[in-house]
This record gives C-alpha cells, structure tokens and sequence, in this order.
C-alpha cells in the first residue's frame, strides 16, 4: 500500500527544531523525500553560532527511520540561499512538490520601546524569509507547468500566528509578520492555482523554544501527549501537502492540541450610509460611537472569541 506522499519532494525550513522538526518527520513519515533546512543558531532571537547539527540531526532521523533525506543549513531570509534550498531540493531529488515554511525568530518589546533592527530583523526572518522561498518554489512550477502544458502538483504550507488574529502587545513586528504571511498567502494561492499549486497557511499553538514564556503556566502531563505538542500540528501539515488537500487554497487553520478550526475571512459586521453627498463628523459620531460603545475595550477580530484565541 503506497503512502499519501509517496514519490514528493519536499522542503522544511526551521525544520531542526519544534514546529518544523516534527513537521519534516511527518512528512517522511507520509512517504515523501526532505530536504530539512535550519539555519542552526541556538538562541530564539536568532543569536548565536550557526550549526549545521540540528538540521543533520532531522535528516539522519528521517533517514533511520527508513526515508530519504537531506540537510540544508542556509538562511532562507537570504535570497540566493533560498535559491540554493530549493535548487538541492531539485538535485536531489529531481523536482520540488511540497514547501514548509516554518523558520522564524523572536525578538519582543513593546511597540514604543522596539528598535529598528528588532523590528527589521524579525520581518526579514519570517516575512521575507516566507517570499524568498515562495519565489524559486513557484518559479520552479510554473516552469514545470509550461514544459507539461498543464498542472503540476506544487503545495506551500505557511506559518502564521494567533498573534496575528487576536493581537499580541509586545510582539508588534511579529504579529505583522504573521499577518503579512497570510497575506502572501491569499495572493499566491490566487496566483498559482492555475499551474495546480496550493498555498495555504495554519496558525499552530505548541510548546517549543519560541513560546516557552507563553505557555510557562501550562504543566506538561505526566503522562500521555502534551496537548502542546507539536506532534498535534504536524498531521494537518501533512494532510494538506497530499493529494487528498487539493481543493484546499487560500485557507486560514488554526491548529493545536487534538483541534482544526477553520478561520474565515473577515466579513463585515455592520455597515452605515450617509444620508448626504458625504458624511459629516457629527454624522459620524452619532452613527459609529454607539456602535462601539457597545463593544468590549479593545476587542479585535471576533473570530478570537470564538475560538477562544485570547491569552490570559
């Protein structure tokens, strides 16, 4: 019995520790091939010497356990290092189907205390990090279109955040990376649907290095699986990398202990008309002030409620 991603080539970026170690083993694990890329520096806030050891590590994992894979232990935020990540992924195993974007770094502080170079330097590693290896992905399929003269199969999984749906007040250039990633998100899937590619994007919730002050009160179990675990995420990366995702484009999941939830687009909650050419402030005032007096301080997306996305 073949496996769901049997014959795909796979990439994993941040894949030598947490979210994207689990979501490469996974992969394996599906039958694919993985590349494995970590750019190795040991400190969340991207500090520290380079290693090639966790990526190698992953690798020889995926390999023990009876799969084929590889390291890559370049900065995706660089874009001739992307390149090369998605051209070893071409070397080595002929093509490229499935990317994982995954690598990312923290560097928090309120917005009125927060440095360029920290603002910048998160973007760069999530955002731009996400583009660059977008870019040479989906170059490299719709050339593989064009050579077929139709679809090929292609599948981009992205990381966002709940801080970027429900707001987090000393993660601004994080919250706006992850927004932007949503972003990049909806457009490249519009733009490479054509050439049978999907690109969608979860919202994971899991222990690992990156939220360990965040989920600090939350005890591990003494038995069982952590319902943190990044082992909960890495089945739904899984899912829509296969063949089984196909229809799946543009989405928003939110994913964590045991859990999917599927977040909407923003709809519109209510809607005014001027009773003039244009509106007045006093207009203004008499229609919109009511309608947010009504309304709890500082309430964002409603679809944090409903999920019960906000932090204690």
């Amino acid at each position: 019995m073949s496996l769901p991603l049997e014959g795909l080539a796979a990439v994993v970026t941040g894949a030598g520790r947490g979210l994207g170690r689990a979501e490469a083993l996974e992969l394996g694990r599906l039958g694919a091939t993985v590349v494995v890329n970590d750019y190795g520096r040991p400190g969340r806030d991207g500090s520290g010497e380079a290693s090639a050891t966790p990526a190698e590590e992953v690798a020889a994992e995926i390999r023990g356990a009876g799969g084929r894979a590889v390291a890559h232990t370049g900065d995706v935020a660089d874009h001739e290092q992307a390149r090369a990540l998605v051209e070893l992924a071409v070397a080595e195993f002929g093509k490229l189907d499935i990317l994982v974007n995954n690598a990312g770094i923290l560097r928090d502080r309120m917005v009125f205390s927060m440095s360029e170079d920290e603002w910048d330097s998160v973007i760069r590693v999530h955002l731009k990090g996400h583009f660059n290896t977008t870019h040479f992905a989906s170059a490299h399929w719709r050339e593989r279109s064009k050579a077929a003269g139709g679809p090929v199969y292609g599948r981009i999984v992205n990381t966002s955040s709940e801080a970027f749906l429900a707001g987090s007040a000393g993660q601004p250039n994080y919250a706006a990376a992850k927004g932007g990633i949503v972003g990049l998100t909806t457009s490249t899937a519009l733009a490479l649907a054509k050439y049978g590619v999907t690109a969608n994007a979860i919202c994971p919730r899991a222990r690992t290095r990156m939220t360990q002050d965040v989920f600090a009160g939350v005890a591990e179990p003494a038995d069982g699986l952590d319902p943190l675990a990044p082992e909960h995420v890495a089945p739904l990366v899984g899912y829509l990398a296969s063949p089984a995702a196909a229809h799946v484009n543009g989405q928003l999941l939110v994913v964590h202990g045991g859990m999917v939830a599927i977040v909407e687009r923003p709809r519109v909650a209510a809607k005014f008309d001027s009773e003039q050419d244009t509106f007045t402030y006093d207009e203004l005032d008499a229609l919109l002030s009511p309608h947010y007096a009504e309304r709890p301080t500082g309430e964002t997306f409603a679809a944090a409620e409903v999920l019960g996305l906000r932090r204690g």
